[in-house]
Parts: structure tokens; C-alpha cells; sequence
């Protein structure tokens, strides 16, 4: 049996070498040990928060009655199952999350070009890819661009003389890099209206559902259509993903195809093509507001800001488009990054606050600890199932799932799931999984019985294997 003792204190230290004994807090690791903890990790795939499940798995011979055990968490080492976390947020969980992003780009790509159960058909249909930004709350450090130049944030010739109505000089002549912590924030936070980009961030969901109601009489509109006889024609599918800009703002983009009517993913007709579908966003998204009823204050009416940016995507093989028109791989890409981030801030808590406590102790920038107080506030300051705010202050106000899509745009996780869970049945069972009486497993013969119960958290490797790795990795850079 092979050993290997490593220090505790890990890094450069003054006392004994990697050889040596530092004192009585060495651990011994065997290499059966370490195998195990390695193992361990990779069937969770590597997950950095993975859980700890209890329960069984049975069948009852639906003839007989006969019950008999297929699996029970008793026959593992420690009595329990570890299983990876599944969470979706890069920042988290990167494992997880690498699974998630690729679903993502499944559930993209098969809407533009096919496959997963649809049509190749799709990729001729109209398709657009559209961004929808948050209006302004306030002047805020920018990076803006002209081709590649990089061009001054906001240069005023007569910054001495104009201030804003505080005494602050609001120009910026800086030309900012993409990792400027300084994006994002107002030149003014007294002038920021922070209640109002709180607000937004709460309704945005409500504007993107409302803004799907009025695509269609816009198209019918356009079309020369009464909406009647736009749905016996065309339907509007879409997909969309939320992203926080820098000044912690939401803003979706959203692929938009317009298919012919129906369940079959056949064309629309030809006088349904991508120039009108852009021209029917620009007009319904100009055109919608929501009024907020739940927030206290003065009556506030959200709109999307003016920056909304329709572009028709190109199908082909060739490199993402840098015109007008964008590849499928571009968009796909671009879809499958912002499904798996949250708000990518330094110290923006990653779970909802629980008390007044925790609003005093925040750690992130001026900026967004304003933001979270203001959705605090405005949620009345007392977290539960009546304080929607409150609950989701730490994300800055929005509450909204960051992938959503209408109902037959493509594949849905789901199906993508069984049919990762059936490949692996597949690769375990090459010949068949069969039931506890040695027959093939047929749900009409034998009822499968699940019992799952969480244990609390596990961990992927054991301290000492950490301890071990350090060590290793210590000794190669020596």
C-alpha cells in the first residue's frame, strides 16, 4: 500500500521543506483513498457543490405484487449518493454550468438549422436576432466604439461651465478599457434614479410578455391583415436570454422565426420575410409600457430604451457575418454565454438576503449596494413570500428566468435530458437494463418506484487529496 504524507500549510513557508515533517498536523493519504475521492468527483462531473442524496429505487411485479429492491444509497461507502448540483450559474458552479451552456447551444442551434427532432426546413424560414436595451436612469462611464477605435466616454467641450444640477462635472474624456471597473457607474449618483432602474429590472419580464402580445397585431398591420387571419397564416416563435449590462441593468436579446401556422414547421408565406419581421419588433417594442402597481411611490411607466436592434441572420458556413446579418454560429454562441451568467459584479451576493443584517454587511461597489438597498426599500424591507423585492434585491430587482422561449421554437431541456440519461443507460446496459427478476425492464410488467430524500452537501475531494494535489503541484514548480 503506497502512502504519502503532505504539510497542512500550503504555499511557500519558512519552516521545514516538502520532504520534511512540519509537526503533528501531516496527514497520510493511501492511494486507494485518493483514487476514490478522484473517481467520486468525475461521476459527478467534476461539479465544485455537489449534494448528498438518500433513498431507493424499487419494482413491484405488477402481476404478483412481488416487490424487490433494484438500488438503495445503503450500498454505497458513506450510505449515500453524491450527485452533481446542476447549477446553471457560471460563477457557481463551472461544471454544471458547462452542461447547461451546451443544452443552451442545442436548444439555439436547432431552432436556426434543424435537428434534435426538427426539421432542417427551419433554417429557410425568417429569422431575426434582436437586442433590447433598458432607457437611461442617469449619464453613467460607457465604452464606446467606432469599428475598433475606442472612442472618449463623454467628451464635453464645455465641462467647465455645464455640471449637473449637484455641482458635478458629468463628463468623462477617458477612453475606457473593456476591464475598467469604473463601467457602469454613474458620473452622479445623486442624479442616477435608482428606483426607477430597480423598477425596470422587476417589470422587464412583464415587458417582454407584453411585447409578445403586440408582435403580432404590429406584423398583421404591416401585412395589410386582420389579426384573425395572421394566425391562419403565421406563427411567432422566439427564444431569449437575459443580461445584465454593466450599469446592472437587464436587457434580453432574442432570436424571433416566423413560421407558417400550425405544428409542422413548414415556411410562412413568402411575403412574411425578415425585413417585415424587423420593421414589426422596431414598431411593437416602441409601443408597449407597463405601469407597475405593486411599487410604492410616484406612478412609473417602463418602456424599452430606443437602442432596439433588429438584425436578419445569415445561414451558411462561413465565418459570423459583420454586417447587417449575423452566422447561426454567432448567434448560437452569443445565446448559450448569457444563459449560463448572472450579474458578474465583485461582491453582489450570489443568494437572497435574509435580513437588515445582511443589506449592512454587502461588500460590492457603491453602485450596486444602492441598487440592492433601493429593491429592499422598495419591498417594504421585510423578505417573504409578499415581498417580491425583497427576495430578489440581491439580483438587483429581476426575478425572471434568464432562458425562456416559446413553446414550439425547438427541443426543450427536458427532452435533451432524457435523452443524455437514456445514452448513458445505454452505455451502462449495452445489452438492456433488466428488472430485479432478470426479464428487460418493461414499465408495463414492472412498476419503478423512486425514493429520493437531500442529505445536505458533499464535496468532490477530500481535504487530504486537496492537501496531496498541493503538494504535488508545489514540488513540480520547485
Amino acid at each position: 500500500m503506497t502512502t504519502a504524507t503532505v504539510p497542512l500549510s500550503p504555499g511557500p513557508h519558512d519552516g521545514p521543506g516538502l520532504g520534511e515533517f512540519a509537526d503533528a498536523r501531516e496527514i497520510t493519504l493511501t492511494w486507494a483513498e485518493f483514487t476514490r475521492e478522484i473517481r467520486q468527483a468525475e461521476r459527478t462531473g467534476l461539479c465544485a457543490h455537489p449534494v448528498r442524496l438518500k433513498g431507493r429505487i424499487d419494482a413491484i411485479d405488477l402481476a404478483t405484487g412481488e416487490l424487490r429492491t433494484i438500488y438503495s444509497t445503503t450500498s454505497e461507502r458513506d450510505g449515500a449518493l453524491t450527485a452533481a448540483c446542476k447549477n446553471r450559474r457560471e460563477s457557481v458552479c463551472p461544471a454544471c454550468s458547462a452542461v447547461y451552456k451546451r443544452d443552451a447551444r442545442q436548444l439555439v442551434r436547432a431552432g436556426l438549422t434543424g435537428g434534435k427532432g426538427i426539421p432542417e426546413t427551419v433554417a429557410g424560414h425568417p429569422c431575426v436576432f434582436a437586442t433590447f436595451t433598458a432607457p437611461s436612469f442617469g449619464p453613467v462611464h460607457s465604452r464606446r466604439l467606432r469599428g475598433k477605435t475606442v472612442l472618449p466616454c463623454r467628451p464635453r467641450r464645455d465641462h467647465k461651465e455645464r455640471r449637473c444640477p449637484h455641482g458635478r462635472d458629468i463628463s468623462c474624456p477617458r477612453r475606457h478599457p473593456d476591464d475598467d471597473p469604473r463601467l457602469g457607474r454613474p458620473l452622479c449618483p445623486d442624479c442616477y434614479d435608482y428606483e426607477a432602474a430597480v423598477a425596470f429590472n422587476a417589470g422587464a419580464g412583464e415587458l417582454w410578455r407584453r411585447f409578445t402580445t403586440y408582435l403580432p397585431r404590429h406584423l398583421a398591420r404591416l401585412a395589410g391583415l386582420t389579426q384573425k387571419q395572421l394566425r391562419s397564416l403565421v406563427s411567432v416563435r422566439y427564444v431569449k436570454v437575459a443580461e445584465y449590462q454593466a450599469r446592472g441593468v437587464i436587457h434580453f436579446h432574442a432570436i424571433i422565426r416566423l413560421d407558417a401556422a400550425g405544428e409542422t414547421y413548414q415556411p410562412p408565406p413568402a411575403r412574411f420575410d425578415a425585413g417585415l419581421l424587423a420593421d414589426a419588433i422596431r414598431q411593437a417594442a416602441a409601443a408597449i409600457s407597463v405601469i407597475p402597481d405593486e411599487l410604492p411611490g410616484p406612478v412609473r411607466v417602463l418602456r424599452f430604451g430606443e437602442q432596439i436592434d433588429p438584425r436578419p441572420i445569415r445561414h451558411g458556413d462561413g465565418l459570423p457575418g459583420t454586417g447587417r446579418k449575423l452566422s447561426v454560429e454567432a448567434v448560437g454562441n452569443y445565446i448559450a454565454k448569457y444563459a449560463t451568467k448572472a450579474l458578474d459584479a465583485p461582491g453582489v451576493p450570489d443568494r437572497p438576503l435574509r435580513s437588515r443584517h445582511d443589506l449592512d454587511g454587502l461588500r460590492c461597489s457603491r453602485h450596486h449596494a444602492q441598487m440592492i438597498r433601493t429593491a429592499w426599500v422598495l419591498g417594504g424591507g421585510a423578505p417573504g413570500p409578499a415581498s417580491r423585492l425583497c427576495r430578489w434585491a440581491h439580483m438587483l430587482g429581476y426575478g425572471g428566468h434568464f432562458l425562456t422561449k416559446s413553446r414550439r421554437y425547438s427541443v426543450t431541456f427536458g427532452q435533451l435530458r432524457r435523452a443524455r440519461t437514456e445514452h448513458r443507460k445505454a452505455q451502462r446496459y449495452p445489452d438492456g437494463q433488466r428488472d430485479p427478476w432478470g426479464r428487460p425492464l418493461d414499465e408495463t410488467v414492472v412498476l419503478v418506484l423512486s425514493v429520493w430524500s437531500y442529505d445536505g452537501p458533499a464535496h468532490t475531494i477530500a481535504p487530504a487529496a486537496e492537501l496531496a494535489l498541493a503538494a504535488a503541484d508545489r514540488a513540480r514548480a520547485r
